[in-house]
Parts: structure tokens; C-alpha cells; sequence
């Protein structure tokens, strides 16, 4: 029997205007199950109702601050008994100067959470002071001041998450296309012109059937040049994606054109996706005019 995974807890608190929602909005996409404004003493509950359904979840982010009020007290003893349990949790605090707060308050309009009277910089120095001692216990420590939420992104992803959690942010969209139709402009950050290839269109037992076709992917697949134009693209692949990762980029458009979009693109379009799911990145793929007469 399969060894069942412990579940990963990150604990989401900090000050209010600090960037918790953009944060949660990052694990999120990188997989986990998650949850604003949970009262701590639910996380219990919902972890214990994962394992009695056997619900695979092995992966929790959950925002936990003063908008729950006074049952945000629990989140103490909630932690002990995460402890006690042997589940292993992460606390990220967020914070910002009192000054980039109000700033932020003002921009959105939006009132604090703990005044009702408008008075934003007394309802940051209550909150500071009742988030004292969880910060003080807090794994990572982040303050926003002037971080971007693409540079806060990348915080959070050095700090907090594995190696494939990253390469899960980033997502690649591969898009076969003809070139007698347009380049499909949109989001397309590398384009490629594989009409160098031989095209199978030109022989008559071929230019009915398209680039899922076995006897199509095995004459594109013959040709020496499309073996080294793949081993070729998938080396700078291997070398573009991780510091496209490592700068924060969240999105990679790639363009595999031919003449019609039926025949060539689709074949290296389907090998250059095989490859980047080999390597656990998050790819779709995506054929245009494959469906089109030439």
C-alpha cells in the first residue's frame, strides 16, 4: 500500500493591506487547497475531514488573521495541536510600513478591519499589537513596503516552496499554427518556423491526414533536421525556463508555425509538448488551423 503523504500546511497572517490575498492567490497556484479568513480552530477540523473521506489533500494555504475576531485567539492552541499531531506547518507573516498601509487603505477605500471610525493608523497599531506574539513565532517574515506582486511572488517562492511548486507557477502554452492563416499574436513570446522541414502535404497518401497521424508523425519525425531542430529547442528551453522562473515570469507563449498548420507544426508542436510534461512544467497546447484546408 501506498504511503500516504503528510499533509503541508502554510499558514497565511500578517497586517491588514499587507498583500495576504495576492499571496494566497500565488499558493493557489501552485496547487494548494485554500482558504481565506478561516477561524484557526476550523484548520482542525478540515484536516481531520480530508483523512476521514480519504481526500487527497496534501497541500493547504489558508489565510488566518483579526477578521475572524475574537476566535482568532484559537489559532495558539490550534498550533499545538498541529504540533502534537505531527503535521508540519509554516507560518508566513506579511507586513508593510505604516505609511505604504495607509496608502494602500486609501487607493482601495476600503475601511480597517478592526475600526469602524476610519481611523486607518489606529486600527494598524491594534492590529500590530495583537499580531505581535504570532509574528514573533512566525517561519518567514516578509515585509511588502516596497515589494511589487510580481517581486513578492518571487519571495514567496524562494522562501516557502519546493522546486516544482515554482516550475508550477509558470505556465506554457504551445500553439501549432499556419503560417497562411497569421501568427497568432496574442501572448506569444517565442515563435518558431519549422517550414524547413519537408512537407508531407506534397505526397498524395498524406495530404488528407494531419499532424496526429501516425504515418505523418513518422515522416516528420524521419527527417534527420526535425530530430536536431527538437534537441536543438528543447536545450534552450532547458536553459530560457529556469531564469525565466527565477526572474518571476509567469507565462511562456510558444509559436510553432508551418504553411498550412495541419502537417509539421503539429508534430513538433505535440514532441516539444511531450518533452516540457516530462519535465513537470504546466503546459497546454493548442492546435489553430489544424482542422483547416490548406
Amino acid at each position: 500500500m501506498a504511503r500516504k503523504k503528510k499533509t503541508k500546511i502554510v499558514i497565511i497572517t500578517g497586517l491588514s493591506g499587507a498583500g495576504k490575498t495576492a499571496a494566497l492567490r500565488y499558493f493557489e497556484d501552485a496547487g494548494y487547497y485554500c482558504i481565506d479568513n478561516l477561524p484557526a480552530s476550523l484548520l482542525i477540523n478540515l484536516i481531520e475531514f480530508f483523512s476521514k473521506k480519504n481526500i487527497e489533500i496534501d497541500k493547504i494555504a489558508a489565510a488566518v488573521d483579526l477578521r475572524s475576531g475574537f476566535l482568532f485567539d484559537e489559532i495558539y492552541k490550534t498550533l499545538e495541536i498541529l504540533r502534537e499531531k505531527d503535521i508540519r506547518y509554516k507560518i508566513l507573516f506579511l507586513e508593510a510600513s505604516k505609511v505604504m498601509l495607509v496608502k494602500r487603505f486609501s487607493l482601495t477605500r476600503r475601511k480597517h478591519p478592526l475600526v469602524d471610525d476610519g481611523d486607518i493608523i489606529c486600527g494598524i497599531e491594534k492590529e500590530s499589537e495583537k499580531l505581535y506574539q504570532l509574528r514573533e513565532m512566525s517561519d518567514v517574515i516578509i515585509d511588502t513596503t516596497f515589494l511589487s506582486p510580481k517581486e513578492l511572488k518571487i519571495e514567496i517562492a524562494e522562501k516557502l516552496m519546493s522546486s516544482q511548486e515554482k516550475s508550477s507557477l509558470f505556465q506554457i502554452s504551445i500553439v501549432s499554427f499556419g503560417y497562411k492563416y497569421g501568427i497568432p499574436g496574442e501572448c506569444m513570446d517565442i515563435v518558431m518556423d519549422v517550414r524547413f522541414l519537408p512537407n508531407p502535404y506534397y505526397m498524395d497518401e498524406m495530404k488528407d491526414l494531419d499532424g496526429n497521424h501516425k504515418d505523418i508523425i513518422n515522416f516528420v519525425m524521419s527527417q534527420e533536421e526535425a530530430k536536431k531542430f527538437l534537441r536543438m529547442f528543447e536545450r534552450l528551453l532547458d536553459f530560457l525556463i529556469p531564469n525565466y522562473i527565477e526572474e518571476g515570469k509567469s507565462y511562456l507563449g510558444i509559436g510553432i508555425g508551418c504553411t498550412g498548420g495541419r502537417h509539421r507544426s503539429v508534430v513538433i508542436s505535440e514532441k516539444l509538448h511531450d518533452y516540457l510534461k516530462m519535465k513537470n512544467y504546466h503546459v497546454k497546447l493548442f492546435h489553430k488551423d489544424k482542422d483547416k484546408n490548406e
